[in-house]
């Protein structure tokens, strides 16, 4: 209020401001503004790397709580993975498997039976065409031979995995199966025999098997086309799980890591398959090339990122059986014990007889092909203690 006028508060009237009064102007507003500005962009700001292990631990608690995310975030999981986005998500995977089925790892007494195969799957050393490999058939009596070798060593879950090989029809297998169940009443049948009639399925299951494992490979129709060859079908691949579902075994289904042609995006769709599915195991290891097949050249997938799917499946499921394969220890001598640390809770050490062990070439460098029995379990029991995890010879039956 100018005191030289008698204008009361609130009046007003109007004068010409001092010189020295738009110089406190101009310079009081712009501090006053810039300084809040300062203190919004002080509270908003963070680096960048930080705001992206946010954003990938705000996914990973919602994958953790609902146990699935939509394929943008299943992309975006994947592609920005860091370092502690991988600790974070083992971190939960393990406590989630400790939860369910403790510190035990189950052992799967593997028997591959035979290399002979019909299809020539373009990845596998083990196809039809290869004319290099060394092919072999184990009778009956030299299956039951190494089951039994496998249950006085305390296994008690035998894997028969074998190529699609047309010697093994029905009237071959089912007596295999039936007598397995017949000596070992305590022990899990699983099957590994690639596609099938629903009918040989079924008279597989009634003769005593539990479960069945068949890779899905690729979810995605062009990729499995470029994986396999026209003779194979993805549709004629799904139906088979379905229909072993339907009749009521364990259901195992995976994928290769860092297959050939393989993108984030088809990995996200393997994810949502598997979701859909719902097996009770799913066995997924990285691609290993070899030498006699097209992708000879083609890179190995890495543990890291087979690793860090492992984790989020188990993620997904909770209960879930999930091997830390072969594959892992082959390209890295510490694979398999990473796999267990991601949350993993199964392993397949081989009971097939050694003389043919290295004749079962999917992929090049296998590890454990000259190793008898008792010496794998053994190796494989140090390497578990060594990260305080201990094989549990059991069934190790799916826990709903």
């Amino acid at each position: 209020r100018d005191s030289s006028t008698s204008r009361g508060l609130g009046d007003v009237y109007k004068r010409q401001i001092t010189l020295n009064e738009k110089l406190q102007f101009y310079y009081f507003v712009p501090t006053i503004f810039f300084g809040f500005s300062s203190i919004i962009c002080y509270i908003s700001y963070r680096p960048e790397k930080e705001l992206d292990i946010m954003n990938l631990h705000e996914l990973i608690d919602r994958l953790h709580k609902k146990h699935t995310l939509t394929k943008e975030e299943f992309i975006t999981l994947i592609k920005e993975r860091n370092e502690e986005s991988a600790s974070y998500l083992a971190s939960l995977a393990r406590e989630e498997a400790v939860n369910i089925y403790g510190n035990g790892v189950f052992p799967r007494g593997l028997v591959e039976f035979t290399n002979y195969c019909k299809n020539n799957c373009y990845y596998c050393g083990i196809q039809g065409s290869n004319p290099n490999a060394n092919r072999y058939r184990l009778s009956k009596e030299e299956i039951l031979s190494a089951c039994e070798n496998g249950y006085q060593l305390g296994y008690r879950s035998f894997v028969l995995q074998g190529g699609e090989d047309p010697h093994y029809t029905d009237e071959v297998m089912v007596p295999i199966v039936a007598e397995i169940r017949k000596r070992y009443p305590d022990c899990a049948i699983t099957l590994s025999l690639g596609e099938r009639s629903k009918e040989s399925y079924q008279k597989l299951y009634d003769a005593g098997a539990d479960r069945y494992l068949l890779r899905h490979e690729a979810a995605d129709p062009e990729l499995y086309q470029k994986l396999h060859p026209e003779s194979l079908s993805l549709e004629n691949r799904i139906q088979c799980l379905w229909n072993l579902k339907e009749i009521g075994y364990a259901v195992g289904t995976g994928f290769m890591v860092g297959a050939p042609y393989q993108t984030v995006e088809n990995l996200a769709d393997d994810l949502l398959f598997i979701k859909e599915l719902d097996p009770q195991m799913v066995g997924i290891g990285p691609f290993v090339p070899h030498h006699d097949t097209r992708f000879k050249e083609f890179p190995s997938g890495s543990v890291e990122l087979t690793t860090y799917l492992v984790s989020i499946l188990r993620l997904m499921n909770p209960h879930l059986l999930l091997p830390s394969t072969t594959a892992l220890g082959t390209i890295d001598p510490r694979g398999r014990e990473k796999g267990i640390l991601a949350g993993a809770n199964v392993v397949m050490p081989n009971l097939s007889p050694v003389a043919v062990r290295k004749d079962y070439s999917l992929y090049d460098n296998k590890i454990c092909t000259g190793e008898e029995a008792a010496e794998c379990a053994g190796c494989l029991g140090r390497r578990l203690a060594s990260i305080d995890y201990q094989l549990v010879f059991s069934r190790g039956d799916y826990i709903e």
